[in-house]
């Protein structure tokens, strides 16, 4: 994470410089191993440090965009800024056989689900979301809207029982557009381990049990 932070281009001549919360940054960091893990990916080719250095740059370069468009002060980098730098995956890898018949963006975007997954596993024991899966159990939706500026996304995820609890567990800063920031990444992890469902439109809904439509069964942890 230093040698992306040092060589990626993260210090520019915008007003207000772009906050990366941890979370964001790791799982940055985490879809390259996630990569070079990939029976997809051409491991002759392999996956190089420009990866994660690029994919920062690009997560970095949203967050400026949104900052702009919807006039925050503090730009901040989001999870679901790394699914708009999915192009900064698909030029870095070669793929095998396989990953060329489901096609680059889905491979990448099947990589970067994974990371984000595994970051959030490192941080499950520091949180409680079993009120969180409970509310998509029962039927309840949630969609994310786009054009709303990040810190005012509390309103949204505090019809959400114990989702801003989770995500201060994870934004000890307690700014709001960090909590709020935290707690997409909190719904981002429990769709990425199967715990909720989520559409191409942001909107989360209960996890689907079929475990045909999954692949897998969901699986909780205490």
């Amino acid at each position: 994470m230093a040698i992306t932070r040092q060589e990626a281009w993260v210090d520019r001549d915008g007003d207000a410089p772009v906050h990366v919360p941890t979370f964001v940054a790791e799982a940055v960091e985490e879809v390259a191993f996630q990569a070079r893990d990939d029976t997809r990916v051409d491991k002759h080719s392999g996956v190089s440090q420009r990866l994660p250095i690029s994919m920062l740059e690009n997560v970095i370069s949203n967050a400026e965009r949104r900052a702009l468009t919807l006039g925050e002060e503090r730009p901040i980098a989001r999870v679901s800024d790394l699914y708009a730098a999915l192009p900064a995956v698909t030029g870095k890898l070669e793929l095998e056989y396989e990953g060329e018949l489901k096609g680059a963006e889905a491979v990448a975007r099947d990589i970067v689900r994974r990371a984000i997954g595994q970051v959030f596993g490192r941080l499950a024991p520091r949180i409680d979301t079993d009120d969180v899966v409970a509310h998509f159990d029962a039927d309840n939706q949630l969609r994310v809207p786009d054009r709303v500026r990040t810190a005012e996304l509390i309103e949204v995820f505090a019809t959400v029982p114990g989702l801003l609890d989770a995500a201060r567990a994870i934004a000890p800063s307690g700014a709001a557009d960090e909590v709020a920031a935290a707690a997409e990444f909190v719904l981002e992890g429990l769709y990425a381990r199967k715990l909720i469902s989520r559409s191409e439109e942001r909107g989360y809904t209960a996890a689907d049990l079929d475990p045909t439509a999954s692949g897998a069964p969901r699986a909780r942890w205490n």
